[in-house]
């Protein structure tokens, strides 16, 4: 049984006229292909709408039973054009973003309050992970778009486009009350030489680990690598907990911990980037939407 939206309007209109001839008129036709239409409607269901009789037009129990399901339907149909219309331009749809934990303290969370202001009907899914795995996920289209920190290896960038967020200084995070700080407005870490260094494993966000590195190196230090961990958040509660410090993107000292304390380097660092990497093959207008916003928050 195949019931279409026309035959739908038309009942419904004979209905909240209860008159052909005036429903007729309403809907810009004749009254015959009116009434035969009505009829094969009752046909196909099985059961008469309307009484008809000299007095007029009155409709069935059947009939009351189809109107309000009638005019669900026709007021549903009537705002397809409307749904697809807000998923051909993004403005409704699904995003999933990826996002390194840094990211939480800089770029995301103003980033993700424009989004919504401006694409409230987009259902956006989020996903904390590191950049290794957040590169796996692209690749295999698990996610739309990841913050994350580069380089991105060669067989990355066959795939995905890449676009630069944010650029900011390394500082040093370390256990509150260390003498060698005491009223210090700038660390100097060759005086926090032997302190054990808390960092993530390389293969996570081998850029930043070398960045990181590479401060001890041109201050002619050797990093003595105490603790590993892959989460910054993890990375603060460690030093919190005085095993040892660490260096963090500038953002991450918006992330506060009882017992440490956040400090600029007298050496000179290497500027670390957080930027925004997708597959380059993905048409999803809502992704579109999303890197139009962030193009011209930069």
């Amino acid at each position: 049984m195949n019931i279409e939206l026309r035959q739908l309007r038309y009942f419904a209109t004979v209905a909240e006229e209860l008159h052909f001839g005036r429903a007729a008129r309403r809907l810009h036709m004749t009254q015959p292909p009116l009434s035969q239409t009505i009829m094969a409607l009752e046909e196909m269901l099985g059961a008469p709408l309307f009484e008809r009789n000299r007095r007029g037009v009155a409709l069935t129990a059947a009939g009351e039973a189809l109107l309000p399901e009638a005019r669900r339907l026709l007021e549903q149909s009537a705002g397809l054009a409307e749904l697809v219309q807000r998923a051909a331009t993004g403005a409704s749809g699904r995003l999933s973003l990826a996002f390194v934990s840094s990211a939480d303290y800089s770029v995301l969370p103003p980033t993700l309050r424009a989004y919504r202001a401006e694409y409230p009907q987009v259902e956006i899914t989020l996903k904390e992970a590191t950049s290794d795995l957040q590169l796996d996920d692209l690749l295999e289209g698990r996610v739309d778009a990841g913050l994350l920190i580069p380089p991105l290896p060669d067989r990355a960038r066959q795939e995905l486009d890449y676009l630069p967020v944010l650029r900011e200084p390394l500082v040093l995070a370390a256990p509150a009350g260390l003498p060698a700080l005491a009223r210090a407005k700038a660390a100097d870490l060759r005086k926090l030489a032997g302190i054990p260094l808390i960092i993530f494993p390389r293969h996570i966000s081998p850029g930043l680990y070398d960045a990181i590195l590479s401060v001890f190196r041109e201050t002619g230090i050797t990093a003595e690598v105490g603790q590993e961990a892959i989460q910054m958040q993890t990375i603060v509660s460690l030093v919190s907990a005085g095993m040892g410090l660490a260096l963090v993107p500038q953002s991450v000292s918006n992330l506060r911990r009882p017992g440490v304390e956040y400090l600029p380097l007298v050496q000179n660092t290497p500027l670390v980037e957080t930027g925004l990497a997708w597959r380059r093959d993905n048409a999803s207008p809502v992704l579109r939407g999303f890197l139009e916003l962030m193009r011209k928050r930069i």
